[in-house]
């Protein structure tokens, strides 16, 4: 890979950038950070959803004017804020598209509404915000953000509603979990667009230490395989990374032996080293394999407060 030439902006940033606005306030850090992954003369598009009315009330209980009163008041919400968050695109040089789906119209929900739209304006990049609580506000949380992130044809940034408003001012931290795989590597091959050769870059992998009931084998002969296997893939992650920039590091990172887990180990380390952004690959896991196994990526996902870049197998 050859070395960037300039110090102050990336060489590869993603020409078309799908942001999925919330109506109800969870994507102000994800404008942000749209607004500064975005290539110059690219294309932004802005895309809110204005639910259906008929799937939060019992029904019958809206007709009339009071339903067509409801939806009309949702679709204006989600108008309102696609076009506030347009306003931070001003004084970019950049296309900006605003798009509202009025669910009563479209049919489906909102995670499929978005995912049809950035298929059909060839998205190279999602951006949202996620909200990591449940409850009676459920826009962009799980419901949304994890099929998103699962189906998504192209990368997707979660940023978190909780995270600091340094991320729209400069990228400059980067950290990417490798796990030996290739999928990690063509992680790592999207994920260094958004660097420059002054840019942090750290790769980590985790040595999962912890002890658990159902392991048949004694960890200690586990964490020498886990030792070995990273070494070994933070030998090639650092190779990668040494063409991007100046500026790299590589750590084992260990779990500890109780009460603790892989995606809890990478998100402690992001706060620790004060990336501004994590990089994942996605194993791309389906059924049974996948409610099985788990996945690393959707529980970081689900406790990060750091922006969390997911690439799927194909990606990169």
């Amino acid at each position: 890979m050859n070395g960037p030439t300039s110090t102050k902006s990336p060489l590869h940033l993603p020409a078309r950038v799908f942001v999925a606005i919330d109506p109800y306030g969870a994507s102000e850090h994800a404008v942000a950070v749209a607004r500064r992954v975005i290539a110059t003369s690219g294309a932004v598009r802005l895309v809110s959803v204005a639910e259906n009315p008929l799937t939060h009330v019992p029904a019958g209980s809206l007709v009339g004017d009071a339903l067509n009163a409801a939806r009309a008041e949702l679709s204006e919400k989600a108008h309102e804020a696609v076009v506030a968050a347009s306003g931070a695109f001003a004084q970019r040089n950049v296309h900006v598209e605003m798009q509202t789906i009025d669910l009563s119209q479209h049919g489906g929900d909102v995670a499929h509404a978005l995912l049809e739209d950035a298929r059909a304006w060839h998205a190279q990049l999602i951006v949202l915000g996620a909200r990591q609580h449940h409850g009676l506000v459920r826009w962009i949380e799980g419901a949304v953000s994890e099929p998103l992130a699962r189906l998504a044809d192209c990368p997707v940034l979660l940023v978190p509603e909780t995270c600091s408003d340094k991320v729209g001012h400069s990228l400059d931290r980067l950290l990417f979990a490798v796990d030996g795989s290739e999928q990690a590597m063509q992680a790592m091959r999207f994920g260094v667009r958004f660097a420059t050769n002054v840019t942090h870059v750290r790769a980590i992998y985790v040595v999962d230490c912890a002890v658990r009931l159902s392991d048949l084998v004694p960890v200690d002969i586990l964490e020498t395989a886990f030792v070995e296997e990273g070494t070994h893939a933070l030998a090639a992650a650092k190779s990668m990374l040494a063409g991007t920039s100046a500026r790299v590091g590589t750590a084992l990172v260990r779990t500890d032996r109780t009460r603790d887990d892989i995606a809890h180990a990478i998100v402690r380390e992001a706060e620790r080293w004060h990336a501004d952004l994590i990089v994942m690959g996605t194993h791309g896991r389906r059924g049974i394999v996948r409610w099985m196994l788990g996945s690393v990526a959707g529980r970081v996902a689900q406790i990060t407060r750091t922006p969390l870049l997911l690439v799927h197998p194909s990606e990169a």
